[in-house]
């Protein structure tokens, strides 16, 4: 078992400031593997999916007088019980001492099972697909090109074939396991075809008209779906930055991301990578790295009508608006659209992230100084 320290750490500063942490990210992401390294001698362990446990939980005020002080209690894939906010609710309230883990395939109000939304009772860890971080660090995957066509699901990662059933299956597994027990959306033909076009599409703006057409579904059933699968952690919206008064910015239309590159090389069906592919598929794993050190309402990007763009912006609690642009090739950077940028956003930062920078350095241009950064863990 490959120990994950960066999670690890993220799950424990968690629980200093509350003792439920929830523990989201899609299936076969890695959830119960992460949960099983937790180490200690009081770790009680429950896979919400077996009846058993069920039954055990049906009466959750016996249970948890049940548990030792201290303990450390993971209730793996929660949404499974039939009252899952009044087992976390109880403990947070009655058992203190408890550290509580609970994972699920999505956001915490998912499903209506959860009646209470834990306010200020939780912690919530977003566990994304193997970072770029960890395969160099951790995983001993040194092979960019390998990453973003198996994608960072452990198995499909470690795999050195890359196999077209494992990621249709998990896509049959997805629509059956979690979106028509959560959603209850029955349409399953036209949920997979907007699925697989935001898959082809992914690191693009949004637009749910264009959608709605080639799906044939109507426009309101396109934006509840897509929001069913930002729920399920299947998709990511980064909107665009605004507010500098500028007309010239775009403010409407969000970029859609799908979750992991090795879907999105499935879907356009890639068994390779080529030079102009690795731009947009690394763009997806530096927005993990971002998703993994900052709350999403933090993260942007930035165009205006003439097409500048800087590929992300994080917005710090002290209204600093750091710039970061996403180079595989560190040479191919251009400071113009950087320096547009500036005019409206004079405080922050300015970063170029490539993984082929060994070490960080800064370079000048004119009155603009850039960090070029291998991934975005010192920003």
């Amino acid at each position: 078992m490959i120990e994950r320290k960066y999670w690890l750490r993220k799950i424990e500063q968690s629980w200093k400031k509350s003792s439920i942490v929830w523990l989201a990210g899609v299936r076969r992401v890695g959830k119960t593997t992460l949960a099983q390294m937790l180490s200690s001698q009081s770790v009680l362990y429950l896979n919400c999916d077996l009846p058993s446990v069920q039954r055990e939980l049906e009466d959750p005020e016996t249970f948890l007088n049940s548990i030792s002080r201290g303990a450390i209690v993971i209730f793996d894939e929660v949404h499974r019980l039939s009252d899952p906010s009044t087992v976390l609710k109880l403990a947070a309230d009655t058992r203190a001492d408890l550290r509580v883990l609970a994972t699920g395939s999505s956001t915490l109000l998912a499903t209506r099972k959860f009646r209470d939304s834990l306010t200020g009772r939780k912690r919530v860890i977003q566990l994304t697909p193997i970072l770029w971080s960890e395969c160099i660090s951790t995983f001993d995957v040194k092979d960019l090109d390998h990453r973003l066509l198996h994608g960072g699901l452990p198995q499909a990662l470690l795999s050195s074939v890359k196999e077209p059933e494992f990621f249709s299956e998990w896509i049959d597994s997805l629509y059956a396991r979690d979106i028509q027990e959560l959603f209850s959306i029955r349409n399953r033909v036209g949920f997979l075809s907007l699925l697989r076009i935001l898959l082809r599409q992914s690191g693009g703006q949004l637009d749910y008209t264009k959608l709605a057409r080639l799906t044939e579904l109507s426009r309101p059933t396109v934006k509840s779906y897509v929001e069913a699968l930002q729920v399920a952690c299947v998709v990511h919206l980064v909107p665009p930055l605004g507010g500098s008064s500028s007309p010239r910015e775009i403010v409407s239309r969000p970029k859609c991301y799908c979750f992991d590159t090795g879907f999105v090389t499935h879907e356009k069906g890639w068994d390779r990578v080529r030079v102009e592919d690795r731009g947009i598929l690394w763009e997806h794993l530096i927005l993990d790295l971002l998703m993994s050190q900052f709350r999403s309402e933090q993260v942007f990007y930035w165009r205006d009508k003439s097409n500048r763009e800087i590929d992300f912006v994080v917005r710090t609690q002290a209204n600093e608006y750091h710039a970061i642009e996403c180079k595989v090739e560190p040479d191919s950077f251009s400071s113009k659209s950087l320096a547009e940028f500036r005019t409206w956003y004079p405080s922050g930062r300015n970063f170029v992230v490539s993984p082929h920078t060994s070490r960080e350095f800064r370079r000048s241009y004119h009155d603009i100084t850039v960090t070029f950064l291998r991934d975005t863990t010192s920003i």
